[in-house]
Formats: structure tokens, sequence, C-alpha cells
């Protein structure tokens, strides 16, 4: 997926990206937000996954205990999305599309790979989607591919806007719409997938090896005095930051850094004057995203803005790249996001 610099050209691939946000602005790379969330995915996408973390990697299959892997749904079983849309649903679904990264990282780390019939077009983790059959884009999919694979459900993300999730619902598809903003709604999230399709103590392990995840980040700054909080930028798109109300907000916060774009809300483009006063202490960007518009890297373009030499994160070289899809995708491995904004900030307290 190509990286691309400007708001709407992400927005218009997906979002993905936010993906969104999700986009995250990739929608970011097709995992991308309907409200105003760029795409980050531009050039490599940002969403998608098997494994939950990488401090979780194995099967959550593998860790659930005895106990919790005799917990299992019964069925019939009536859910509501996030749009307020109830389901009922006769027996766990056997032939599911998902049409977001994100949510395709859900249903993997899950263990349920085998029912995967279908993924969006930015779909490129774990490596077994690559071989799925391929459904178009995350904002508005392909109508016929989608009736032609026959699911039972079909679960998509923040990119694809209301009105193409009931046109979808029109052609007599069961679609789930899944809205995650915070941690804690990715991991009811995986509650809910594990649900629906009788995997809850996979979910089980999944989420707790996120939420010790967060612990160990909570634990690691927790001696940091709110006065030597380090002020952070981030940078996901060319010219495009994150305020409250996403996901990346709360990476930032929980990590034990401020927000420099905290003032703001949601998706926004930046005022490159304010950030030279706001003066943050650590930048962080998009890794190997590169301005689809000037083919330039993300990082060239912030380290050469004029006026950003005298940044303290610029001076000090505390600007540094992460993996966009793991920040961009609201999926298990969010909390390896967390890990790696958190030892970004605080390389000598965060340790793997």
């Amino acid at each position: 997926m190509r990286r691309q610099a400007s708001f709407r050209s992400k927005r218009n691939r997906a979002a993905a990206v936010l993906i969104g946000v999700m986009a995250l602005l990739l929608v970011l790379a097709g995992c991308g937000a309907d409200n105003g969330t760029p795409d980050a995915s531009s050039s490599a996408s940002p969403a998608a996954a098997a494994s939950p973390s990488a401090s979780a990697s194995a099967s959550a299959s593998e860790s659930a205990s005895p106990a919790a892997a005799e917990k299992h749904t019964t069925y019939p079983l009536t859910v509501t999305d996030a749009q307020g849309r109830s389901f009922t649903f006769e027996q766990a679904p056997e032939r599911i599309i998902s049409t977001s990264p994100a949510e395709t990282e859900i249903l993997f780390a899950l263990g349920l790979g085998d029912k995967v019939v279908g993924v969006s077009d930015y779909d490129d983790y774990p490596a077994e989607t690559k071989d799925k059959p391929k459904i178009g884009d995350v904002i508005k999919p392909n109508e016929e591919t989608l009736v032609s694979l026959t699911p039972d459900l079909v679960i998509t993300g923040l990119s694809m806007p209301e009105d193409v999730a009931d046109r979808i619902r029109s052609l007599n598809l069961k679609l789930y719409r899944n809205i995650p903003r915070t941690m804690d709604d990715v991991m009811e999230t995986i509650a809910q997938f594990g649900l629906i399709t009788d995997r809850q103590a996979e979910a089980d392990a999944l989420i707790a090896s996120m939420k010790a995840d967060i612990q160990k980040v909570k634990d690691a700054v927790a001696a940091v005095a709110p006065e030597d909080r380090k002020k952070v930028y981030v940078e996901i798109a060319p010219g495009w930051t994150v305020g409250q109300g996403e996901f990346l907000d709360e990476l930032i916060s929980v990590a034990g850094g401020v927000n420099v774009a905290g003032d703001t809300t949601g998706w926004s483009e930046i005022s490159e004057e304010k950030i030279v006063q706001s003066n943050p202490d650590v930048i962080l960007y998009a890794a190997d995203l590169v301005d689809y518009e000037t083919g330039k890297p993300l990082e060239d373009i912030i380290r050469g803005r004029s006026g950003w030499e005298k940044i303290a994160a610029i001076e000090e070289d505390r600007v540094i790249g992460l993996d966009e899809n793991i920040l961009s995708r609201p999926g298990p491995r969010i909390t390896q996001g967390l890990l790696d904004v958190a030892k970004a900030i605080y390389p000598d307290l965060v340790k793997e």
C-alpha cells in the first residue's frame, strides 16, 4: 500500500489508517477512522494480525488455562455491535469476512484464520492474510465479492462509513461494525469476538497478556513526577497529528508522556509554529513512511521544517520512528505499540 502525504489521499485510500485513524491515518493503513482520521498506512499499511503482541506472540489458545479451556458459548446468541445493531447467531460463524486489518488481526490471534474467507486489500499481517481472497477497500469494499464469498459474518471497523455499512446489510449480509477508541475498547472487542465464535478461552488469554503489557508500562513509569513527564509530539502522516479521543493519545498518556496536541480532539493538521512553541522532548513518527507527493521520508520532512531545528527533541536526537501498523491499528498488538511508545519516551525505565 502506498503511503500518502495528504489527508485527502489518505482518507480516500482508507484510512487504514486510522486505519484510520484508522484509517489512523491509515486509516492509517486500512485501519482508519471515519471521524476525520488520516490514513497512516499510505505506503506500508497499518493493520492486521495473528499474534497479540511481541510479549504475547504465541497463540492465545496455547496459554489458556485448563479451566478456561472449558468455557464455551451457548447458542443461540444475541449480541449488539457499536452501531447499536443486534444480531443472533444460531451457531459459531464458519465463514467470516473482515474488511479491516485490525479486526483481521484479532480473528487470527484467536486462532480463527481458517474461518476467514476474505480480507481487505490492505491486510498484510499475519502473512497468511496475503493468500486470502481480497474484497477491496476498507472504506467501501466490493459488494459483488462480498456476496460471492457467502459469509456467515462480515466484520468491519473504524474506516467504514455508516451509510456503507447499511448498504452492505441491505444485501442480506450480517455485518458487525466495530468502533474502538481505547485499549479497553479493543479488549472488549476481543472478548466479544471470542464469545461470538466460541473462542472465549483464547480471548481471555489474549486479554490477559495485553493487560500484563499495560501493567508493565504503568509500573515502569509510576515514579515519574508530573512535572518531569516528557512532552511528546506524534506524526503518523505528513502534517497530521492526534489529540484527545483517539487511542494514540491514550498510549502517550499511559506511557507517562504529555501529548503536546492534547488540547485538540481527534486528528488535525498541525500548526508548525505551535509545535515549535510546545518544544516537545520526544518526537514519534511512522517509520519508513514516505510522502506520496514529494517522495521524501517523513523523518526528513519533520527534521527539515523551518525553525524545528530548535526543538529539544531534534536538538537531542530524540526523533524516533515506530512501526506504523502497530501504532495505527486498534487490534491485539496495540499494547505492543504501548510498550514501543513507552520505551521511546523513557528508554531507561521501560525494558523488554
